[in-house]
C-alpha cells in the first residue's frame, strides 16, 4: 500500500472569502510544489470552478476530487465529493435550485468569479455563495447519497459554521463517510470527550482560502492509487486502505 498526501478543503477564486490569487494554476502549482498527491475543491455552495481545476491539474499529474462546501439551512458546512462531472452537475443543479436569490456584494463580500487556465474570467455568480441553501443536513446528505458522492461535515469542533457549535452534538440520522477537525484541536483530546467520533474516520485539511495556505495541513493515506474510488475506501477503513496520520 502507497501513502498519498491529501489536501481536501481547498476553496478557489470563487469563493467570495477566497483570495483572487487562488486560480487553478496556482492552486496546482501549489499544492504540487508541497508534495500533495490529491487535492479537493470546495468552494462555497458552488462547483463551477471544479472542472477547470481539474484539467489544469491532469496535465502536471496531481488528482482532484470535485464537490462543494455546502452551507446547510442550520449553518452547517459540510464538504461534498463526487466521482464524476455528470454527478458533479447534477448536484450543482441542486444547489442552484436550493441557494436563495441574496445579491451578492462584492465590495463588501468579494468577488464570486471563475477563472479559466489563463485567469481569465469564464463565468460570475450573482448569487451570495456564502448564505445557506434552504436544506438541512440530513436533506443535503441524502442528495448527496442519490448521486453516490462522499459527505463530510467540515471543522467540526470550530465555534461557528460547525455541527456542533450550531446543533451541540452529532445528529444520529446521518452517516458521514468521514468527519473534517481543525488543526487547533487535538484529535485523542476530542475523542476522549466525544466517544460517538470513534466510529468515524477524522480527516484534517488545510481549508486554504490563500496560495501560502495550501498543504499546510494534510491527512496521509494508505491507498493504491490516488482515485476517488480508493479514497472512499481509505475513509471506510476497507482492504487495508485508511487514514494514517493527521499533519
Amino acid at each position: 500500500m502507497k501513502r498519498f498526501k491529501a489536501d481536501l478543503h481547498i476553496h478557489t477564486v470563487l469563493s467570495p472569502c477566497g483570495s483572487l490569487e487562488m486560480s487553478p494554476v496556482r492552486i496546482v502549482d501549489k499544492a504540487l510544489d508541497q508534495g500533495l498527491h490529491m487535492i479537493g475543491i470546495t468552494d462555497h455552495n458552488s462547483t463551477r470552478q471544479c472542472a477547470e481545476v481539474s484539467r489544469v491539474a491532469g496535465k502536471k499529474g496531481l488528482v482532484v476530487v470535485c464537490g462543494a462546501e455546502v452551507t446547510t439551512k442550520e449553518e452547517v458546512h459540510c464538504l461534498t465529493f463526487f466521482e464524476n462531472f455528470e454527478k458533479l452537475d447534477a448536484f450543482q443543479s441542486y444547489l442552484d435550485e436550493h441557494l436563495p436569490h441574496i445579491p451578492n456584494d462584492p465590495e463588501r463580500f468579494g468577488h464570486q468569479v471563475w477563472v479559466d487556465e489563463n485567469e481569465e474570467i469564464i463565468g460570475q455568480e450573482e448569487r451570495l455563495l456564502i448564505s445557506a441553501i434552504n436544506q438541512s443536513i440530513d436533506e443535503v446528505e441524502q442528495k448527496v447519497r442519490e448521486l453516490k458522492g462522499l459527505f463530510i461535515p467540515a471543522h467540526i469542533f470550530r465555534p461557528s459554521y460547525s455541527v456542533y457549535s450550531q446543533l451541540g452534538f452529532m445528529p444520529f440520522e446521518i452517516q458521514p463517510d468521514a468527519v473534517g477537525i481543525s488543526a487547533r484541536f487535538d484529535v485523542e483530546e476530542q475523542l476522549k470527550k466525544h466517544l460517538e467520533l470513534k466510529q468515524f474516520t477524522i480527516l484534517r485539511s488545510s481549508d486554504a482560502h490563500f496560495p501560502e495556505q495550501i498543504g499546510l495541513h494534510y491527512s496521509l493515506m494508505a491507498m493504491e492509487e490516488a482515485s476517488f474510488s480508493e479514497l472512499r475506501m481509505a475513509l471506510h477503513q476497507q482492504g487495508g486502505r485508511k487514514v494514517v496520520e493527521l499533519r
